[in-house]
């Protein structure tokens, strides 16, 4: 049996690689009209930003060693231009020398990923633009900020290349401003949670122009002018283009091959197209979402492999199936980390989902062994069937470890009631004895149990300041002048029981304090005394961060 891939880097080697393990006898080509085959595509940035050094560890395999080890025919900078599906046939030319050859083949895979998306502007000629997807890419960027010194770029893009090249740009000395037109970075996360990500930028001298549109690109001297809409244009050194990628089917168009969202190819659960002996994997693939079950297009390194591997199944006589993608990511942003699994709140609205969550600010190990770190979480489960959502965590070590727990929760079917029963390793310097998710599934049964009812930072500005509600802060009295919300009434936790005269029991009480714990354990007290009363979910660190957020983005 022949089989012939188009394009390599994660699904087309990882394909290419299971077919030899499976079948010895297999003839296996790979054509990547690029240099490399097989290459750390995630870690390009970090090359850029002199994490990685050494040019030769972003390229995973070569040509030589695919085919010392596997017998696998890789020919690089060669470019497949058509698909001839009667003919069982693909048309291939060398652009090293231009050369043109048939290839027939038994089975087809492709993989040719996705492409940086282009706006359509004017000034895309300059030599000041650039984008990042392919290792080329890379040493050029590298190149320029070597040998020309650039003081200041403009990424162009708030997702995971434009962050993470934003960073490395600060990290080699620059300045640099991203534009992103939603008035967020991270579309994966929901606004408050990008907050955090806001704030870490920020910190470390990156400008972020939110909510603005990129409409075209002038040479200024030596630079740059990037026009934006409804704002004054900023000059810079360098851009890079981040925009975002559109799936890389022209092949498959030309060839007949059904297409899905934004032109990606559809694919049943086996990856097999609409045309016989052709599959189809990675960023080129229209998926269906995990948890919706709705049509997704989810560019991530993690599920392109997944797809090749079920690709070489089938090829190879097995019957393997994609279950779909949970879109589970994670990414540093210079001294936190960020991840994100399952769909965020919006999109559950979207859907029409009867959704509910909570927010928890819990140490990333024991509060009593030396170096803990808050981070941030935010969970979101179905009300009727308590089946998790989603799940957004923000902060410094160990956001990778529970967000791999949920996302695994999610996958097995547990309900967010049973993250309370997960038995997960402790020792102070990893852990508490009751984890952060552990945490999550404790404040979900308290709400599921009717233990304590909650309110949001989106209803803060809708509370009766009347009279008619009383506005309880139960933090002490040196965290209330530091900073509070208008309106509330300082009564720190341990104070409480000695001063419950001072709170009208014919009126409603909505409790905050620095992170939902100590207004938690004040519900409970007011409660316990017949007392109507709601808890902040996320806790006076969270509301202060987002109101801090939203008066910059309409500032900068």
């Amino acid at each position: 049996m022949k089989t012939v891939i188009i394009g390599g880097v994660a699904g087309g080697a990882t394909a290419a690689a299971r077919i030899r393990r499976l079948d010895e006898k297999a003839e296996i080509i790979i054509f990547e009209r690029s240099g490399h085959v097989s290459y750390a595509n995630c870690g390009l940035p970090y090359y850029v930003g002199g994490v990685i050094t050494d040019e030769s560890e972003l390229t995973l395999q070569t040509p030589k060693s695919l085919w010392d080890r596997l017998r696998i025919d890789v020919r690089v900078r060669h470019e497949v231009i058509k698909i001839i599906p009667e003919k069982k046939a693909v048309e291939v030319r060398d652009l090293d020398n231009g050369k043109m050859f048939a290839e027939s083949y038994d089975k087809l895979i492709i993989s040719t990923g996705a492409k940086p998306a282009i706006p359509p502007v004017e000034g895309l000629d300059t030599d000041k633009l650039f984008t990042l997807r392919t290792v080329e890419d890379t040493y050029r960027i590298y190149e320029f900020v070597k040998n020309n010194k650039p003081k200041t770029a403009v990424v162009a893009g708030g997702g995971f290349i434009g962050l993470e090249i934003a960073e490395n740009l600060v990290e080699r000395g620059l300045d640099v401003a991203i534009v992103q037109r939603p008035k967020q970075l991270m579309n994966p996360f929901d606004q408050e949670m990008a907050s955090f990500i806001h704030n870490e930028m920020r910190k470390h001298g990156v400008k972020l122009v939110l909510g603005s549109t990129v409409e075209g690109f002038t040479k200024s001297g030596s630079g740059v002018e990037v026009m934006l809409k409804d704002r004054d244009s900023l000059h810079a050194d360098m851009v890079i283009l981040a925009i975002g990628v559109t799936p890389d089917t022209s092949l498959a168009e030309e060839a007949g091959m059904e297409l899905g969202l934004k032109g990606s190819i559809i694919v049943n659960d086996r990856m097999e197209t609409s045309i016989p002996d052709i599959y189809a994997v990675g960023d080129a693939v229209e998926v269906k979402h995990f948890v919706t079950g709705e049509k997704a297009l989810i560019s991530l390194a993690g599920p392109a492999n997944k797809q090749g591997r079920i690709a070489a199944d089938n090829i190879c006589g097995g019957d393997s199936r994609y279950k779909g993608s949970l879109g589970s990511s994670i990414i540093k942003v210079f001294d936190i980390t960020a991840a994100s699994t399952g769909i965020k709140e919006t999109v559950a609205q979207k859907a029409g989902i009867d959704y509910d969550k909570v927010y928890l600010s819990p140490m990333n190990h024991a509060s009593y062994y030396p170096g803990g770190k808050m981070m941030s979480m935010k969970v979101i489960y179905e009300k009727d069937t308590f089946r998790i959502l989603g799940a957004q965590i923000i902060g410094s070590d160990g956001v990778d470890k529970r967000i791999d727990v949920i996302a695994t929760a999610i996958h097995a079917g547990l309900t967010a009631i049973q993250l309370k029963d997960l038995d997960l390793a402790y020792a102070p310097p990893y852990s508490s004895a009751k984890d952060p998710v552990n945490m999550a599934g404790f404040i979900i049964d308290n709400i599921v149990n009717e233990h304590i009812d909650q309110y949001f930072w989106h209803d803060v500005e809708n509370l009766p300041r009347d009279g008619s509600a009383v506005l309880l802060d139960t933090r002490t009295k040196m965290e209330y002048n530091s900073g509070h919300i208008e309106g509330y009434i300082n009564i720190p936790v341990d104070e409480l029981r000695d001063r419950l005269n001072e709170i009208d029991k014919d009126k409603p009480v909505y409790v905050i304090c620095q992170s939902g714990l100590r207004s938690y354990i004040a519900s409970r007290i007011l409660l316990g005394n017949g007392y109507d009363c709601y808890n902040f979910a996320g806790g006076y660190r969270l509301y202060e961060m987002i109101m801090k957020d939203k008066m910059l983005i309409e500032t900068e």
